[in-house]
């Protein structure tokens, strides 16, 4: 029997942050805007707009242009699914492992390219700090961390590789473990391409909170539920 490659049926599983932006939703009557959700959660607002329109593609929200009677471009809103019912058979993995094929066999060099792709998608999501902050690498780490949480990686805390017990501190080196892998199964199947637009993806968040670390290389599992991230100073 072939593999099922269309996704449960259950709900949706909600991160912390994308549980907190629909808990924003249902507590309001009218539709709110991306600046009010991510004031409201605290979430840059390129993260906040990611989930929003995660929770729009899952059924659990519903987008639409407010209505004005001013001159100008309608704002984008979003509100609360009014009801949780049956949307049908999704099939997201299934159209993964059909992209990330295509990409592995169409594009001449699929590992840069989903590089510079995870790059691209790493400046957008991060929180980007104000130009005159500093950030040095404790508060690069946890911004990284912040964006990997969000994605569903579960990084746990980053550690010195010369002494685990002791924390990143002032090494040169720090190791970040990502406990699951949100993509595991096409992973499997096409490491070169996903495990590559992570690397990317950690080399633009860093790249965009102007952070003293970069990330090397990504190690990916060295154990069937870890993957480690390995940074170096600038």
């Amino acid at each position: 029997m072939g593999e099922m490659l269309t996704d449960p049926g259950q709900g949706p599983a909600l991160g912390e942050s994308r549980a907190r932006v629909l808990a924003v939703l249902r507590a309001g009557s009218e539709p709110v805007g991306v600046q009010e959700v991510a004031g409201r959660t605290r979430l840059h607002p390129n993260t906040a707009r990611f989930h929003l329109d995660g929770l729009v593609d899952a059924g659990l929200a519903e987008r639409e242009s407010e209505e004005r009677s001013q001159p100008g471009r309608p704002r984008t809103v979003y509100r609360a699914a009014a009801a949780e019912v049956p949307a049908g058979q999704r099939s997201y993995r299934l159209l993964a492992e059909m992209l990330t094929g295509l990409v592995a066999d169409a594009v001449p060099e699929p590992a840069r390219a989903a590089v510079a792709a995870g790059e691209a998608w790493g400046r957008y999501l991060a929180d980007r700090p104000a130009p005159s902050l500093k950030v040095d690498a404790e508060d690069a780490l946890r911004r990284l961390r912040a964006v990997l949480a969000d994605a569903g990686f579960a990084p746990g805390e980053a550690v010195d590789p010369a002494n685990p017990a002791a924390g990143p501190g002032n090494s040169r080196d720090a190791v970040i473990p990502l406990h699951h892998c949100p993509f595991r199964e096409v992973a499997e199947r096409h490491r070169d391409v996903v495990c590559s637009l992570h690397l990317g993806l950690m080399r633009g968040v860093l790249a965009e909170v102007r952070s003293p670390l970069k990330a090397g290389r990504l190690e990916p599992f060295v154990e069937p539920s870890l993957c480690l991230a390995h940074l170096s100073r600038r």
